[in-house]
C-alpha cells in the first residue's frame, strides 16, 4: 500500500528518557518538548503516570504537563492502571496511552502483573477514558519477541490483540520491545493484526537494538501503518528488559521517509539540532546517525 505521508510519534520524553542514567530537571523535559514542537511534531509522548519508585525519571509528569505550552501539540501520557488514568486526566493530558505485555513473564517483570491482569486493568482505564472523552490507544509491548520467553508465537499476540480491541481504543500499536523483529516479521503481523482490529488505527513501535528499526519501519510503512513511533536521538530502552537499547531516530526515520517521497511535515535541520543538544543534556553521544553525516543534499531542509 503506497502511503504519501506518515505521522510521527515523538517519544523521548517518556520512553526516551525512562532509560537514563541522568536525571533530566523539569525544565530541560518541557525544553525537549518545545524543541520538538518547533521541529513540526504534533504527537508527543510527553509523561508516564507509573509509580515513581519504579521509574523515578518520570516521578514530575504534573510539573511537566502544567508547564507544556497548551494547544501546541497532543500530548500523551502513558498510564498502566486506574490511579494513573486518574492522575492524566487532571494534569490535562491529550490522550492516553496503556502497554500491555503480550507474555506473563515480561508483564510480570515490567509492570508486576500478568498479561490478563493487565487487560483487565486495561477495560477499567478504557471505560474511564471513554467518559472523559480522552482518545486512548494501547501498545502491545513484546509483540515480536520476549527477553525471558523467547519467540511470541503470532497466535498470542493476535490473542492479545483481540481481547485489547474488545475495549475500543483508538489506535493500537505493535511493539518491537527488545529489537528483535525482522522485516519478514513485520510484515507478517502487521498484515494478521489489521485483519482483525477493523477501524482501529494501527501503530508501530520499533526499538534499534539489533540495527534492525528502520528497516522494519520501512516493511510497517509498505504493509499501510501510517503512525510510527520513535525518538529524537535515538535514546531509550525499556529499564526492565535486559540489553533493551535504543529506539529508532526521529531523524534518521524522517531522512528515510522524506528520500522515499513520504511527507512527514517534519523539519530535518531542526531534528538534528535537538539530537545534538539532548547529548549536552545528557552528558553521552545519541545513537542517532544523522546528527553525525549531515543531510544530503547537504542544502537539503
Amino acid at each position: 500500500m503506497a502511503l504519501r505521508a506518515v505521522e510521527i510519534v515523538e517519544v523521548a520524553p517518556r520512553d526516551g528518557l525512562q532509560n537514563e542514567a541522568v536525571m533530566l530537571p523539569t525544565a530541560v523535559k518541557v525544553e525537549l518538548i518545545r524543541r520538538a514542537i518547533d521541529a513540526g511534531i504534533r504527537r508527543i509522548e510527553a509523561v508516564s503516570f507509573v509509580n515513581p519508585k519504579r521509574v523515578p525519571q518520570m516521578a514530575d509528569a504534573e510539573a511537566v504537563m502544567a508547564a507544556l505550552p497548551h494547544g501546541a501539540a497532543s500530548y500523551i501520557g502513558l498510564v498502566l492502571n486506574r490511579r494513573g488514568i486518574d492522575r492524566a486526566i487532571a494534569a490535562g493530558v491529550s490522550e492516553i496511552n496503556f502497554a500491555v505485555v503480550a507474555t506473563d513473564t515480561f508483564s510480570r517483570r515490567n509492570q508486576g502483573v500478568s498479561t490478563d491482569e493487565s487487560i483487565a486493568a486495561w477495560a477499567e482505564v478504557a471505560r474511564a477514558a471513554h467518559a472523559a472523552k480522552i482518545p486512548s490507544s494501547v501498545t502491545i509491548s513484546a509483540a515480536f519477541g520476549c527477553p525471558f520467553e523467547g519467540e511470541v508465537p503470532l497466535a498470542r499476540v493476535i490473542e492479545v490483540v483481540r481481547r485489547v480491541a474488545e475495549h475500543q481504543p483508538d489506535e493500537l500499536a505493535l511493539a518491537d520491545t527488545i529489537g528483535a523483529a525482522t522485516p519478514r516479521d513485520v510484515t507478517e503481523r502487521v498484515n494478521a493484526v489489521a485483519k482483525i482490529i477493523g477501524g482501529i488505527r494501527l501503530r508501530c513501535h520499533f526499538h534499534n537494538t539489533r540495527n534492525t528499526g528502520l528497516a522494519n519501519s520501512y516493511a510497517a510503512v509498505e504493509a499501510g501503518v501510517g503512525v510510527l513511533d520513535s525518538s529524537l536521538g535515538g535514546v531509550g530502552g525499556c529499564p526492565f528488559a535486559p540489553a533493551a537499547t535504543g529506539n529508532i531516530p526521529t531523524e534518521d526515520l524522517a531522512y528515510m521517509l522524506e528520500r522515499m517521497g513520504i511527507a512527514t511535515g517534519l523539519s530535518l535541520p531542526r531534528l538534528i539540532e535537538t539530537a545534538t543538544w539532548l547529548e549536552t543534556q545528557l552528558m553521552h553521544p545519541v545513537p542517532g546517525m544523522l546528527s553525525r553525516a549531515g543531510l544530503f543534499p547537504r542544502a537539503a531542509v
